[in-house]
């Protein structure tokens, strides 16, 4: 739900075009490879509040999860990530997976990952 009204609010305010010096292109290679990325939150968590503004910032297209709404977001964080600490990141790739928590090391996560992306 979080990844169509970002792209919804992305495309309402003309984000579509280049935005953070991204071209079209480029904003469809980020919302591919973000397909291996979901975020576990809750709206009321100020440290959830910081990532998630963070990827409407970086115009990111990732899966987010609310785990006070969704009971198998919440039981599929429980028995990969081992807690229901929030915020979480769960990263994909291929056959490993990554739980990362603490808010600050999944924004320079994002930021890097971004980057990293879009270098090729």
């Amino acid at each position: 739900m979080k990844r169509l009204v970002t792209k919804w609010k992305r495309w309402f305010q003309g984000s579509d075009s280049p935005a953070l010096g991204r071209s079209p292109a480029q904003q469809r290679t980020l919302d591919q490879a973000g397909e291996n990325l979901t975020l576990f939150f809750f709206p009321s968590c100020p440290f959830c509040r910081k990532v998630l503004r963070e990827i409407e910032h970086m115009q990111l297209t990732i899966e987010c999860r609310n785990i006070r709404q969704d009971v198998g977001a919440r039981d599929a964080l429980k028995a990969g990530g081992g807690r229901t600490t929030v915020p979480c990141l769960l990263i994909s790739e291929g056959e490993q997976v990554q739980w990362l928590y603490e808010s600050s090391d999944i924004v320079r996560f994002l930021r890097a990952w971004s980057a990293s992306v879009l270098s090729g």
